[in-house]
């Protein structure tokens, strides 16, 4: 029997969101379950339903989360950077991705349905690239516009799949190493050839 009167709404949805958090980090997206979740905390799927308005509202929320921390992370690398703000970004990602693989993976296995995602989410989970344009804007001495825009998201491309061979073990099955310093160098090529054009 569910608890449904033990917790507020706004108490409900911390316990579920924290709840799903820490499954969707033990067994990814692949693993996850909704009805684990209501399990862990001792509501009914219902309950979920209710709060989340269905699972992929729960998975969104969970996701969204992880774009804040990866945030954070991000926020904390360049923090403890001397001046190479940008090779301490590059280490933000691996770090986070290392720190997280299940999470920082599950980022990218789901797609929240348009209607899901609700403004206050959206604004979460482009703080990541916001940070990283602003940084590569403040690089190359230009203004934040379009055209950086999409250029900032392509260095990320570039970490990312870098990143996603290192965690994956792609990168040592190749027989190569210092995965993080090679993307790094990517980047490093990729910004040089930008302030050319």
């Amino acid at each position: 029997m569910g608890r449904r009167s033990d917790h507020s709404r706004t108490e409900l949805r911390a316990l579920i969101l924290d709840a799903g958090i820490a499954l969707m980090a033990e067994v990814g997206f692949a693993g996850f379950s909704a009805r684990e979740v209501a399990k862990r905390v001792g509501y009914t799927i219902g309950t979920i339903h209710n709060v989340f308005g269905n699972v992929d509202g729960l998975v969104t929320a969970i996701n969204t989360q992880a774009f804040a921390d990866w945030a954070d992370a991000l926020e904390h690398s360049l923090a403890e950077a001397d001046t190479d703000r940008i090779a301490a970004l590059t280490e933000g990602y691996f770090r986070f991705a290392r720190e997280n693989p299940r999470r920082w993976a599950a980022i990218y296995d789901h797609r929240p349905a348009c209607e899901t995602l609700t403004p206050e989410q959206e604004e979460v989970r482009g703080r990541p690239m916001r940070i990283v344009a602003a940084e590569v804007a403040t690089a190359l001495d230009r203004p934040l516009d379009e055209t950086l825009g999409t250029f900032a998201r392509s260095l990320v491309a570039i970490v990312h799949g870098h990143c996603s061979f290192a965690i994956t073990g792609s990168w040592a099955a190749m027989g190569q190493s210092d995965v993080e310093q090679v993307a790094l160098a990517r980047v490093r090529e990729s910004l040089a050839a930008f302030q050319i054009h």
